[in-house]
């Protein structure tokens, strides 16, 4: 289904998930990619390079971290879907409002194999966000309060590209641009919404924001430690890995980070074009770390 700016997948992938549910496994992953999903090729292609950018086997991904849970979580993709379908346009409209830039950015929901609760790339050389119901689902997020906070992060993330694009600067990749890219996010979809929403905390759940703000000291010395080691950061992101039990906590991090940033006398738009990013970063995560705040 299509209207609009949103592409809306699920439908069919209904279609396919009634006929395939009772499947062998390694059927329902082929049936996904040959029945579902090729009348998307630009999607299955985007999934499948993804994994292949990571050196991993998208259908070993599929076959333990997806289509095992498909069945059980099909009730929340469902909310999922339906409250980023029913609530994109309003967020669009008020995104527009408080950053003060009007892109066109389409809205595509499609049941993918894991790369993302919302990802923001390009469909149909347009800028787009996708959204994954599997993984809004297996992180808890499909209520409505936790889509508005999601949709309003990647709406961040839209509103980054388009900034430093018209900077004529490019985006970038590494530890250092992570940190900065999805703090960057975190603080438009706080700002966008006029409140801190952290979509991240599953259900409201105050624990994660508690002991991220309690341990950020803990967390800039990890980060800067990791990057020190060359170890994967990984763990502050993923939704699959963890720092001492609490998942995506770089994303709390990064922000506190754009906010530390803000306190330093930048304002956001300026924030969204630095160059030299290792510079800024490090000396605003050295001043968390050790308790100082400006």
């Amino acid at each position: 289904m299509q209207q609009d700016n949103i592409v809306d997948t699920f439908p069919i992938f209904l279609e396919f998930w009634e006929k395939n549910q009772n499947a062998p496994l390694a059927v329902q992953i082929e049936g996904w990619a040959t029945e579902y999903m090729a009348q998307w090729p630009e999607l299955l292609e985007k999934q499948v390079a993804d994994y292949s950018s990571q050196q991993e086997d998208w259908k070993k991904v599929a076959g333990e971290k997806i289509f095992p849970y498909l069945g059980t979580r099909l009730p929340a993709m469902e909310a999922a879907r339906m409250n980023i379908v029913s609530l994109y346009p309003y967020l669009c409209g008020r995104a527009y409002r408080k950053i003060g830039l009007e892109i066109d950015a389409a809205c595509v929901v499609y049941v993918g194999i894991g790369c993302g609760a919302g990802w923001v790339t390009t469909y149909q050389d347009k800028p787009a966000i996708l959204f994954g119901p599997e993984n809004i689902a297996e992180c808890g997020w499909s209520d409505s309060n936790s889509i508005v906070g999601l949709i309003s992060h990647e709406f961040g993330h839209v509103v980054h590209e388009a900034l430093r694009k018209r900077a004529g600067l490019a985006g970038g990749d590494g530890e250092w641009w992570q940190l900065f890219s999805e703090g960057f996010a975190q603080r438009c979809e706080h700002l966008i919404l006029g409140r801190n929403t952290w979509h991240q905390a599953v259900n409201g759940n105050n624990d994660w924001v508690s002991w991220c703000y309690n341990n950020q000291a803990y967390l800039a010395s990890e980060f800067l430690q990791s990057v020190a080691q060359g170890k994967d950061i990984r763990p502050f992101f993923g939704s699959w890995l963890s720092i001492d039990g609490y998942s995506q906590c770089g994303y709390f991090l990064g922000h506190e980070v754009i906010k530390e940033l803000e306190l330093s006398g930048m304002g956001i738009r300026e924030i969204a074009i630095l160059e030299n990013l290792e510079s800024h970063l490090r000396k605003a995560l050295e001043e968390i770390a050790e308790g100082k705040r400006t």
